[in-house]
């Protein structure tokens, strides 16, 4: 593995650290890759109305895009999970909103074990512009 990559799987693994999770007690973090390198950072955040809940990864690109960036090139997923973490379908949805389907994704268990997937196998069969 990478140097750099390790890098933003530590990234991941940190950010994690700071999510707000009084309900679930379900930390996740993410650390976005754009194409010109730069790091976005996300945890997920509760909230009591349970549907105001955001994920990890869509604050990740949420961050990201409101600063001007669409290009990606990695995402890692970082949870306090016995497997690499899964993200859900809402969170699959916004990657294939903005990334090519061959752009890789680590998913990241609470002891480093790693699983490599891209968006397309993350989301096959997805609902993009096409079909508007």
């Amino acid at each position: 593995m990478s140097s750099v990559k390790e890098q933003w799987i530590k990234e991941a693994c940190q950010v994690y650290q700071r999510a707000y999770v009084p309900y679930s007690k379900f930390p996740v973090g993410a650390c976005l890759v754009t194409k010109d390198d730069q790091i976005f950072t996300g945890v997920n955040i509760e909230n009591a109305s349970f549907g105001l809940t955001n994920c990890a990864e869509r604050t990740a690109f949420f961050k990201a895009v409101s600063e001007g960036h669409r290009d990606f090139k990695h995402l890692v997923v970082a949870g306090d999970t016995d497997d690499p973490i899964s993200p859900c379908g809402a969170c699959r949805q916004v990657m294939v909103e903005f990334c090519d389907s061959s752009m890789p994704v680590t998913l990241v268990n609470k002891d480093g074990v790693t699983k490599e997937m891209t968006v397309g196998e993350l989301m096959p069969y997805s609902f993009t512009e096409e079909q508007l």
